[in-house]
């Protein structure tokens, strides 16, 4: 199925006026939150109340990225006055928890939830413009008041300072619904993608589990794999002592160094790359990179690894790093990553690491562990396949921080009246 971000239709300028939010359209208004929304508390009850039956009792653990979730519910055996009893569009918002950052999280109530209750620590905003009213509790403009409002000691909001808070409203409904659902079709848009991507990556993880043990063969391949040592297809060196490098030898411009914070999923990343002179660099050259080289994390999050590619070729590797130079002859290094990044052998890493405090890792250690092989032809095969899925997953996983940049810059100008719907 195709994916196609949204458009707001029909952008037309406006007017402005200035407020203490900035400004905003002529016919726009600054409304106290009480006067657009009824609030209502929740329900308390004690843990004799509670059963493996009877009333939904929603809380925070309820609401997950903006959206009900079920995983973790509650439910009461008695009576339930009217005001905790949900409706379908009612805001449900989390006044009180044990993490700051949580209070204000909120989702809308729909048909299958309704007539569920909620619990003492949330409260339902009950509006006609509920959808647009959840957008506006996940702005900036709220989130602010929401932290002036917190207590030192308990992170909580009383009903009343809701009613209190003050919110940009357009005076017309309609355009109040439009750009509710315009917000709501961009968070279709990113759920639609995140689903498919964790798809992706499942059917990827389920690839490598078969394709890296031989459980399933490729068309044309047969034979047997041999179990060998790392240290047996592959040269493994340690990064430079502590007194070789030190922070102050950084410069702004020169040859980056990797560190463990540069291993990610697909390669080395390349934020905050440290960087050494020309003359450091010549100091260090047994230190250097070449494609095809994996490095691992020494200390630490020791089942880390990364292939270095061939733009990527003379740089260095710090001492908090091991690099494993395969040998061309007897492994393909792609295949040999992807090895490396399984399952089963991250746990086999992990198995093996030594420290009471912190998990490490040495050469020895490395080179003892093994890894199954086929043939070179096979190696490449299989690496090529799981690559075409590394390649899919990176740019679905780019069309997603797009729609959410785009969602989030959607809703600054939305909820602002910058960009108007009509």
């Amino acid at each position: 199925m195709e994916l196609n971000e949204p458009s707001a239709k029909y952008l037309v300028l406006a007017r402005y006026k200035q407020t203490e939010y900035g400004l905003i359209p002529v016919d726009w208004c600054i409304q106290g939150l009480g006067a657009v929304a009824e609030c209502y508390g929740g329900l308390t009850y004690s843990p004799r109340d509670v059963r493996p039956y009877g009333n939904l009792v929603l809380r925070s653990s309820n609401i997950q990225g903006g959206r009900l979730a079920f995983d973790d519910c509650v439910f009461v055996d008695m009576e339930l006055p009217p005001r905790v009893i949900t409706q379908k569009n009612d805001l449900l918002v989390c006044v009180r928890n044990g993490s700051r950052n949580l209070i204000g999280k909120c989702a809308l109530i729909d048909e299958s939830t309704a007539g569920s209750a909620f619990g003492a620590f949330m409260a339902v905003l009950r509006s006609e413009s509920s959808i647009f009213l959840r957008h506006v509790f996940q702005s900036e403009q709220v989130k602010q008041q929401i932290n002036e409002r917190m207590g030192a000691t308990i992170n909580q909001i009383t009903n009343r300072d809701m009613a209190e808070f003050e919110v940009v409203w357009p005076s017309d409904a309609e355009e109040r619904t439009q750009i509710g659902r315009t917000l709501s079709d961009f968070e279709m848009l990113i759920e639609s993608l995140e689903l498919l991507l964790a798809k992706k990556r499942q059917i990827k993880q389920g690839a490598m589990q078969e394709l890296l043990t031989g459980q399933r063969r490729l068309p044309g391949f047969s034979g047997n794999w041999k179990s060998e040592l790392i240290g047996s297809i592959a040269d493994v060196k340690t990064g430079p002592f502590g007194s070789s490098l030190h922070e102050s030898d950084y410069v702004d411009d020169g040859t980056p160094i990797v560190t463990v914070e540069h291993l990610g999923e697909f390669g080395l990343t390349r934020q905050n790359l440290p960087m050494v002179s020309v003359s450091d660099r010549q100091r260090l050259r047994a230190y250097e990179l070449e494609a095809g080289d994996i490095v691992f994390s020494r200390v630490g999050s020791v089942d880390r690894n990364a292939l270095v590619r061939p733009d990527e070729a003379g740089w260095l590797f710090s001492g908090r790093l091991l690099r494993v130079r395969p040998s061309r002859s007897r492994v393909v290094p792609e295949f040999l990553s992807y090895q490396f990044h399984s399952e089963p052998f991250k746990a086999s890493v992990l198995s093996v690491a030594v420290g009471q405090t912190m998990a490490s890792l040495n050469t020895s250690i490395l080179k003892g562990l093994v890894v199954a092989l086929p043939a070179l032809d096979e190696q490449t095969a299989i690496a090529t396949i799981l690559s075409d899925m590394d390649t899919e997953i990176t740019a679905l996983e780019a069309r997603l921080i797009k729609a959410r940049q785009l969602k989030q810059g959607m809703a600054q100008a939305l909820l602002t009246g910058r960009i108007r719907l009509v």
